[in-house]
C-alpha cells in the first residue's frame, strides 16, 4: 500500500504509514480493535523472515532512525503508550531491537533551552535565568537518557505521565534513603561504602514502583531504574552547580554542569537502571521477598555496579575525566546485554503465550 503522502510502501492492511504516519481509509470489512495502535507495527514484523528477527545488537541499525524526518504524529504515538486501552498484547509486542529517535529530539530542545538561558545570564548579566539555567542544565542529559530507555521498553506498557513520576518522587525518595544510610554509616564514608548506600537506596526505591504485577520484564526494571538514577543524577548535580557557584565563579558553575551532564548517562541512571532490571529479572512474576537481594543473577549486577560507583568516586590518579569515561563505556556495555537478555525474556514470553492456544486446540 503506497502512501499517498510520503509514496512509502508500506504492508498491506495497515492503519497509518509507518513513514510518516497519514492515516489510510479502513477497509470495509476490516475487524482490528479501533483502540489498538499497535496492529500496523505486529503486522509488518510478521511480514519479516524469521531469521531475520535476531535479538542480538547491531548498532548500525539500533540508530538508524536518528537521522531521518519523523512527522509529529510519530512522536505523539510514543507518548500515548502505558495506558489501560493502548499497551499492546504481548503477542502484538515486537522482540526485535527497537529503533529510539526521539531521544536524540528531546536532547536538541533542552539544548536549546539551555543557550538561551546562558545567554540570559552571560550576555544580558540578569540572575533571574540563573535557576532556570541550573535546572534545565542538571536535567538535559539524564532525561534525555532517560527518554531513550523508555524508547528501548518494547512492551510499551508503562505511560510517559508515570515515568515523570517515578523521575521526581524516586529520585528525591532514593536519595532521602541514602542520606539515611550515611548516617547510619557516619564515620566510614569511603568510596565503596558510598557506592553501597546510594546503590541501594535506589534498587530499594525501584522496588516501590515495580511491585504492580503489570511491570515485571527485565526491560520495566531497566526503565523505572533509570527514571529513579535520571532524578538521583540531576537533583544531585543541580545541588552541585549551586555550592559551585556559591563558592566558586559562574565559570565553576559552567564548568560543573557541562561535566557532570557528559558523564551522566553512564553515571546513576545506567547503574539504577542495570539494578532494577536485575531485580526484575530475579523477581520473574512473584512478589517482591527479601531472599530476592541474596539470589546470585541480583548480586552479582549488584556488585559489579558497586564497584564501577565506587571506582568512578576513588581519589585515582586520572580517574578524571579519562577513567570515568572508561566506565562508562563498561556500563553502557552491560546496559546494552541487559537489553539484549530483556528481549530475549520477551520473544520467550511471547512464544509461550503463541503455543498455549495451540495446545489448548490439541
Amino acid at each position: 500500500m503506497k502512501c499517498p503522502e510520503c509514496i512509502y510502501v508500506n504492508p498491506d492492511g495497515v492503519k497509518f504509514c509507518l513513514n510518516c504516519g497519514e492515516k489510510f481509509m479502513r477497509p470495509e470489512n476490516g475487524d482490528q480493535d479501533e483502540n489498538s495502535y499497535f496492529y500496523e507495527f505486529a503486522h509488518y514484523v510478521d511480514m519479516v523472515p524469521k531469521f531475520e528477527r535476531s535479538v542480538e545488537p547491531k548498532f548500525q541499525n539500533i540508530f538508524s532512525r536518528v537521522f531521518r524526518n519523523h512527522s509529529i504524529l510519530e512522536a505523539e504515538r510514543l507518548f500515548i503508550v502505558g495506558t489501560a486501552l493502548t499497551t499492546p498484547k504481548i503477542e502484538e509486542v515486537k522482540e526485535t531491537w527497537p529503533k529510539p529517535w526521539l531521544f536524540t529530539r528531546v536532547f536538541i530542545i533542552a539544548l536549546v533551552a539551555f543557550l538561551g538561558l546562558f545567554l540570559g545570564v552571560s550576555l544580558f548579566k540578569n540572575i533571574n535565568f540563573l535557576p532556570g539555567l541550573i535546572i534545565v542544565g542538571a536535567f538535559a542529559v539524564p532525561f534525555t537518557t532517560l527518554i531513550f530507555f523508555w524508547e528501548m521498553n518494547a512492551p510499551q506498557n508503562i505511560a510517559f505521565y508515570r515515568v515523570i513520576y517515578v523521575v521526581f518522587i524516586g529520585g528525591i525518595l532514593s536519595m532521602l534513603v541514602a542520606l539515611v544510610f550515611f548516617n547510619i554509616l557516619k564515620h566510614n564514608i569511603n568510596p565503596i561504602t558510598i557506592g553501597i548506600a546510594e546503590e541501594l537506596a535506589k534498587v530499594a526505591t525501584v522496588i516501590l514502583f515495580v511491585r504492580n504485577i503489570k511491570y515485571r520484564y527485565i526491560l520495566n526494571g531497566l526503565l523505572i531504574g533509570a527514571a529513579v538514577g535520571a532524578g538521583f543524577a540531576a537533583f544531585e548535580t543541580a545541588g552541585y552547580a549551586l555550592r559551585a557557584l556559591l563558592s566558586g565563579s559562574f565559570s565553576s558553575l559552567y564548568s560543573t554542569i557541562l561535566w557532570r551532564s557528559f558523564l551522566a548517562p553512564g553515571g546513576h541512571v545506567a547503574w539504577a537502571a542495570l539494578t532494577g532490571a536485575a531485580f526484575c529479572m530475579v523477581q520473574g512474576d512473584k512478589h517482591p521477598e527479601l531472599n530476592m537481594f541474596i539470589k546470585a543473577k541480583f548480586l552479582r549486577i549488584f556488585f559489579i555496579v558497586v564497584l564501577l560507583h565506587a571506582l568512578w568516586d576513588a581519589p585515582i590518579p586520572g580517574i578524571f575525566p579519562v577513567g570515568q569515561i572508561v566506565l562508562m563505556t563498561a556500563s553502557w556495555i552491560l546496559v546494552f546485554r541487559m537489553i539484549r537478555m530483556g528481549l530475549k525474556e520477551i520473544a520467550e514470553k511471547k512464544g509461550r503465550v503463541m503455543i498455549s492456544p495451540m495446545n489448548e486446540i490439541k
